[in-house]
């Protein structure tokens, strides 16, 4: 397939889409629960995490509460789920919760995540369009060698997806017509907020993002610009040389 000459720039979902979130909040609350002799696979914390994720942010999409970056909303999830759990949030100092919330920093890209983005690079604007925030995504793109040319989301336009806002706002930011932006997601959810937005749209499939018994987001549910295996594959079809 060759390159879509009207796509001008790439935007992507990163928790899930580009990198390993479950993996890397395992391996890094691991060790606290270790320390605690807690009987709690690291995993299952880290899904109870996740859970908090989408309420979260729908008290500020709802207009209920003002925007607050992601880091703040991780780190009250993160309270919550330790009571959840049985822990005495008053023995956890707050040096311990600052370093366990940092564990969203430090998640390990998919296996074809650097070079994909790298070969996307060399013909597109690539950037996020995540809901994480500036300072989360640059640790982490330092970290993991995320070969960013901007970095763009919900604290750039101060609002969560799938709310319209976030998709037409950056769309805007980078000087483009919606139709020259294709936004890159592992969620199908994410493409029809983006399509409904007049961006165009590229689904990757991340099978275990949720584990090996992950039921959603396992086939694109419309017919989406691009259906790719990987962002290896979206970078073939995109006419991208190896």
């Amino acid at each position: 397939m060759t390159k879509d000459s009207a796509i001008k720039a790439l935007l992507f979902d990163v928790f899930g889409t580009v990198v390993d979130w479950r993996g890397g909040v395992a391996r890094h609350v691991g060790p606290f629960l270790g320390r605690r002799n807690m009987a709690v696979d690291a995993t299952e914390f880290a899904d109870a995490w996740r859970r908090e994720y989408s309420p979260a942010m729908e008290e500020i999409r709802s207009g209920r509460r003002s925007f607050v970056r992601l880091d703040v909303l991780h780190k009250e999830n993160l309270v919550k789920v330790l009571r959840s759990f049985g822990i005495d949030i008053d023995s956890v100092t707050a040096d311990e919760l600052d370093e366990l919330n940092l564990a969203w920093h430090r998640l390990d890209p998919w296996p074809d995540s650097v070079e994909g983005l790298l070969r996307l690079k060399r013909q597109f604007i690539i950037a996020p369009l995540s809901n994480g925030n500036i300072r989360l995504m640059v640790d982490m793109a330092k970290r993991a060698a995320l070969p960013w040319d901007a970095i763009l989301g919900a604290e750039v336009v101060r609002a969560y997806k799938p709310s319209p806002q976030v998709y037409a706002d950056t769309t805007d930011i980078l000087g483009f017509s919606p139709a020259e932006v294709c936004m890159v997601a592992a969620h199908n959810g994410d493409l029809a907020a983006a399509r409904q937005c007049g961006l165009k749209t590229a689904f990757v499939l991340r099978p275990v993002e949720h584990g090996p018994g992950q039921q959603s987001d396992l086939r694109a549910e419309q017919s989406w610009d691009y259906e790719a295996a990987d962002l290896n594959d979206l970078a073939t079809q995109l006419g991208c040389p190896t």
